[in-house]
């Protein structure tokens, strides 16, 4: 890409580390670096040499939180009961900081949710079927499911179902993607934090425009997150709905 010598440079990178090299390289040919969703460490880019233009996506810990005043403004803030939290892939700063923004929450927003396990699940539904499974074996009475994304959140609804306990645990994901809308439009998943991609990449290219006019741009642009829920996807007043791909 850096031969054909483009103008700016939008990246998603999988962490902190693996692009500065290339990212180097494209800041000593003058092309500005943008961090798309938040996965590059500005501090740890600069010790590297490279100089990140912004960074936009959206606030992972504040999507967990997000999730958790949702999940306490259903069952109440007296509360009580098991809560077990399916983590992405291990080590991955995403998933981390959505399963710890939830884990903090709901500590203080509703102490007698407690957190019975947090486990990764490495973003895959077959695997968080087994540990919904794993923890329901050991937890009959578990009220509530948080996932780090909805893949895996959908593999728990499917866990939760054929264990005949789909009605009695609320189970909600992160991501808003379309296979999540569609089971939270049937009544199966319970709520999903939308991070709404489609608006993160719009304003990338919006903010690149800008830094190549010249203009100052803020250095971290974190875009809203939305809870989708059945009431909000029938009613759909919400604006941020127009977002939802």
């Amino acid at each position: 890409m850096l031969e054909r010598k483009p103008a700016v440079m939008i990246t998603a990178a999988i962490n902190s580390t693996i692009l500065l090299p290339c990212l180097k390289q494209a800041n000593d040919m003058g092309i500005p670096v943008v961090d798309l969703d938040a996965n590059l460490d500005h501090d740890i880019a600069a010790k590297a040499g490279v100089k990140i233009a912004f960074t936009i996506g959206s606030d992972n810990t504040a999507a967990g939180r997000q999730g958790a005043d949702w999940l306490v403004g259903k069952l109440g803030k007296d509360a009580k009961g098991p809560v077990l939290v399916i983590e992405g892939l291990a080590g991955n700063i995403t998933g981390q900081k959505r399963a710890q923004g939830f884990r903090d929450e709901l500590a203080k927003a509703a102490p007698g949710l407690n957190v019975v396990a947090s486990l990764p699940g490495d973003w895959d539904g077959q695997k968080a079927a087994n540990i919904t499974n794993d923890t329901l074996t050991r937890n009959p009475d578990l009220v509530a499911i948080f996932c780090a994304n909805d893949t895996m959140a959908l593999g728990a609804v499917e866990a939760a179902y054929a264990a005949g306990k789909g009605q009695q645990i609320t189970i909600m994901g992160v991501d808003g993607n379309i296979d999540a809308v569609k089971s939270i439009k049937a009544g199966r998943l319970n709520a999903s934090v939308a991070q709404l991609p489609y608006l993160v990449g719009k304003q990338a290219v919006e903010k690149a425009k800008a830094v190549l006019a010249g203009q100052t741009v803020d250095e971290y642009t974190y875009v809203p997150t939305l809870v989708l829920t059945k009431q909000v996807l029938e009613e759909n007043k919400e604006p941020m709905l127009q977002y939802v791909k």
